[in-house]
């Protein structure tokens, strides 16, 4: 049966940290979930299958040459069954009721991509957020991307399918940023963006 929600997941030299990332989304307490991997070229692919393994009942694991985060996640959105999409990095983690609380949010039909706040590091003592330092104000429209207003970390974004259908994928030319410009391209194409302040989620700084 079609899940209600695709996890993507582009990997690349992160297979020591990646069975924390996927262990993360199998606690979620939102089960209707298909998880996809895309090996993006990575030199670390021998020990990336190796921790994988346990994991191959549980996932969708796709190897391609390496395109950069932007085209591993363009593999994992055509591959995608979902109505909603999540993007996880695969050095961050989520926190257990990410998933089911974005999910709330969609209860509005008018909002088609969400995001919320998250710790900032890999520390578990550690209590910096996000939002604290780049905080999120007002209504997160074009201009409010634009300007920096409200900043969207990649690992807490749950979205619409239709978004990309509109605004196009990842920009694979771009070596950096390509999620800021991504979700400026939404924003100016329509879609109305909506957050949460509760800490759903852990990035890895690296």
């Amino acid at each position: 049966m079609k899940p209600k929600v695709s996890v993507i997941i582009p990997t690349y030299n992160t297979a020591h940290l990646i069975t924390s990332a996927l262990e993360s989304v199998l606690a979620q307490t939102f089960r209707d979930l298909e998880t996809i991997v895309v090996n993006d070229g990575s030199p670390d692919t021998a020990e990336l299958e190796r921790v994988l393994a346990p994991f191959l009942g549980k996932i969708i694991y796709i190897k391609q040459e390496n395109k950069r985060t932007s085209g591993a996640r363009n593999t994992g959105i055509r591959r995608a069954q979902g109505d909603f999409l999540a993007v996880l990095d695969s050095d961050d983690v989520w926190l257990p009721d990410h998933i089911a609380a974005q999910l709330r949010l969609f209860a509005d039909p008018a909002l088609d991509l969400v995001y919320s706040d998250c710790f900032v590091s890999i520390d578990p003592c550690k209590t910096d957020t996000f939002m604290q330092s780049c905080p999120s104000e007002g209504t997160a429209d074009f201009e409010a991307i634009v300007t920096g207003r409200c900043q969207i970390p990649v690992s807490t974004v749950v979205v619409r399918r239709g978004v990309f259908e509109r605004a196009g994928l990842f920009d694979e030319s771009l070596p950096l940023c390509d999620d800021y410009d991504m979700w400026v391209r939404a924003a100016f194409h329509g879609a109305r963006i909506g957050y949460l302040r509760d800490v759903q989620a852990r990035l890895n700084i690296r």
